[in-house]
Parts: structure tokens; sequence; C-alpha cells
């Protein structure tokens, strides 16, 4: 079984490390973790996992957030995975930072990445992994909020909680998306 594990962001060094870019972050500590390698492909970052008869392809879109469905679709298509088999790392602003959520469909509540893949696959019927990245920012400032970094003293608890992503990557995979849900949404 295949299955299609995407972090939403954007590339460039002036976005490395920001709050909109934690989807990367967690795809760059899976990667880490494995010991495995991302190569420069059509439509983005990719690398290849494989864990207990199934095979992860990461990929980190180089089409900016905003045109995520375009790699996605590419990449589904060329692999012949199943939407119920994509998994969407995205920032949440509506989740207190550090929390995360994964949800086997949803709205895109209004961000722009999730609006472009529902636009483009047709529908929103795709888990997600939502990583809260919280709304501690003055009216008007959510574009430079979330475009920044996150604070030294939030470093910790997000080093934990990208661990914790990573294992609800595995848990995807291999015990579905109810289970996964079960042990991770109430944590």
């Amino acid at each position: 079984m295949k299955y299609l594990i995407v972090g939403l962001g954007n590339v460039g060094n002036e976005y490395h490390e920001t709050r909109h870019n934690i989807g990367f972050m967690v795809l760059d500590a899976f990667a880490k973790a494995s010991n495995i390698f991302f190569s420069e492909e059509r439509y983005g970052s990719v690398c290849t996992y494989k864990i207990k008869g199934r095979t992860l392809i990461l990929l980190k879109p180089s089409t900016f957030m905003n045109l995520s469905g375009n790699a996605i679709r590419y990449w589904m298509q060329k692999e012949k995975i199943a939407p119920e088999n994509l998994l969407v790392i995205v920032d949440d602003i509506a989740l207190n930072t550090g929390t995360l959520r994964v949800k086997p469909q949803g709205s895109n509540a209004g961000h722009n990445g999730l609006k472009n893949i529902e636009d483009i696959l047709g529908n929103n019927n795709y888990p997600r992994l939502r990583f809260g990245i919280g709304n501690n920012y003055p009216q008007g400032q959510q574009i430079k909020y979330v475009l920044g970094k996150f604070l030294n003293e939030e470093q910790p608890l997000i080093a934990e909680k990208i661990t914790i992503a990573c294992e609800i990557i595995k848990s995807f995979c291999l015990s579905g998306i109810q289970q996964t849900m079960t042990l991770y949404n109430n944590k």
C-alpha cells in the first residue's frame, strides 16, 4: 500500500521554520529520524520511506502554499494513491500552539493551501493533520504572524509536538485514520 504524506509550506530561506511551514518542519524531522533524504523532483522535494509493507511518499511541494493542489494531484496520479491514503500536514491558527488534530476530512477554514487542494481535487474528502500555531497576533497582523518564527519559549513545545506528529504519520499508515484519531486527538 502507498501513502502520500504532504507537509504544506513555502520554499525559500525567508520562510524556513516559520509557523506557516510547520508541515515542512514535520517532514524534515520524520526524514531525519528515519535517515532518509529528500531529492528535488517534479513539483517538490520528495523521499520514500518503507515500513511493514507500506510505502510512504513524503512530499514538500515547491509550488508555494497557495498552489499545493497541483503538486498533490500530480503525485497522487503518478503513484496511484487513493484520497484516503493522502495525509496533509497543515498549520492551523484556530488551534492553540502545539495542539494536534487528525481529521478524515473537513473544510479549508480559510486556509489558502487547503482551499487550493480542495479546488484541484474537487472535494475536501482527504485526511489532514492540523498543527496548531495559535493566533496570538494583533488585528490585521495575521500574515506577519504566520510568516514569523516560533518564539524561543515555544521551541521546546514545538519540538515535542513535531515528534508526536511523526508518530501520527506512522500510526495513520499502519493503523488507519480512526485508530489514529482515537490515540492522538485527546492528548
